[in-house]
C-alpha cells in the first residue's frame, strides 16, 4: 500500500491531497492569488494531520510540474523538494495539462472526443496540448495564440471537443455557434485530486525525478520587467 502527498500550484489556486493507494484520504484547496508562498506548507501540514500521517509515513511526493505560473510552480516544486530532502522519499513530477486531461476523461461521454486543456498565459495565448478520450497525450505541449480558426481541423475530425482549464472562456467568446455546439467547456483550475492516476503510473514504473536537479517545466523563460527607475540607475537613461 502506497501513500502519496499530491501538490498542485500551477495557477493562482493551490491544492493538496493525501492518498492511500487509489483512495484520497484528505483533500484541501485554496483559491487566493499569490497565497501559495505563505499558505502551501500549512495546508500540507493540515492535510497530513487530518489523515493521521507525517511526511515520513508517506512513500513519495508528487508535484504538478508545469506549464503554468512561474511563481506558483516554483513554490510548489521547492516545497515538494524540501519534503523529499527531509524524509528521503522519492519525488514524482506530473504534467499540469495531464491533470486537466485526467479530469476531463472522467467526464467524457462520447467516444470520438478530443480533450484540449488550456492554461491561461496572457492576452489570447494559452498553454495547451491534445489528448484522446482516455486522457492519453497526442501532441506536444505548446503555447498557442487563439483565434476563431484555431483547431478548425480538429472540429472537422471529432464529434466532440472538451476544452478544460482556466483559459477556455476567452476561446469560447470567439468561436462560432456551430463550433460551440460541438464543444464542452470546463472552466477550472488543475486540482491535486486528479493527479493520482498519473502518480501511480509513474510510481509503478519508478519514474522518479532527481530531487537535486529537478526544475519545473515553465515552457517559456521567465523575464522580469525592469522599472524605469532601475533602467536609469543601470544604464543612465529612461
Amino acid at each position: 500500500m502506497s501513500k502519496f502527498i499530491l501538490i498542485e500550484t500551477a495557477t493562482q489556486a493551490c491544492s493538496v491531497a493525501i492518498t492511500d493507494n487509489d483512495i484520497i484520504l484528505v483533500y484541501k484547496e485554496l483559491d487566493e492569488p499569490k497565497a501559495q508562498a505563505s499558505k502551501l506548507a500549512p495546508l500540507i501540514q493540515q492535510a497530513l494531520t487530518e489523515a493521521g500521517l507525517s511526511p515520513k509515513d508517506c512513500d513519495a511526493v508528487s508535484v504538478s510540474m508545469g506549464p503554468g505560473s512561474y511563481t506558483g510552480l516554483r513554490v510548489g516544486v521547492s516545497t515538494a523538494k524540501g519534503l523529499c530532502f527531509g524524509t528521503n522519499i522519492p519525488l514524482i513530477g506530473v504534467d499540469t495539462l495531464q491533470i486537466l486531461a485526467s479530469e476531463a476523461a472522467q467526464k467524457c461521454k462520447i467516444e470520438n472526443t478530443l480533450i484540449i486543456p488550456m492554461l491561461d498565459a496572457r492576452r489570447m495565448e494559452v498553454y495547451s496540448a491534445q489528448y484522446n478520450s482516455k486522457g492519453e497525450k497526442l501532441t506536444v505541449t505548446q503555447a498557442i495564440i487563439l483565434d476563431e480558426n484555431t483547431f478548425s481541423e480538429e472540429f472537422e475530425k471529432y464529434d466532440n471537443i472538451i476544452f478544460i482549464g482556466d483559459g477556455v472562456e476567452k476561446f469560447r467568446k470567439i468561436l462560432s455557434e456551430e463550433k460551440i455546439a460541438k464543444s464542452d467547456f470546463i472552466s477550472t483550475f488543475p486540482s491535486a485530486k486528479y493527479m493520482l492516476s498519473s502518480t501511480i503510473e509513474k510510481w509503478n514504473k519508478k519514474g522518479y525525478e532527481d530531487v537535486a536537479y529537478f526544475e519545473p517545466f515553465y515552457l517559456k523563460e521567465f523575464v522580469a520587467g525592469i522599472s524605469k527607475k532601475s533602467q536609469k540607475a543601470l544604464f543612465g537613461r529612461d
